[in-house]
């Protein structure tokens, strides 16, 4: 080989392991994420149903004014 196409080979080369760490690491940031994801869903899902189970318990408070008013 020539020295062009060595030094184009070696820049190739170059770029191509910078995109596998990039890909690696955006792997790794998007299963963190899928990992977090989860967490609020399975946070907002029981928020939810204790919310739902306060509201149910809740005696209906009639809109009127107080007595001492």
């Amino acid at each position: 080989m020539d020295k062009e196409t060595d030094e184009r080979l070696t820049a190739v080369e170059t770029k191509l392991a910078y995109v596998e760490d990039f890909l690696n690491q955006l792997q790794e940031v998007s299963v963190q994420n899928a990992k977090v994801l989860e967490a609020l869903r399975t946070e907002n899902r029981m928020l939810s149903e204790k919310l739902r189970d306060l509201s149910d318990s809740l005696e209906e408070i009639p809109n009127r004014r107080p007595p001492h008013y």
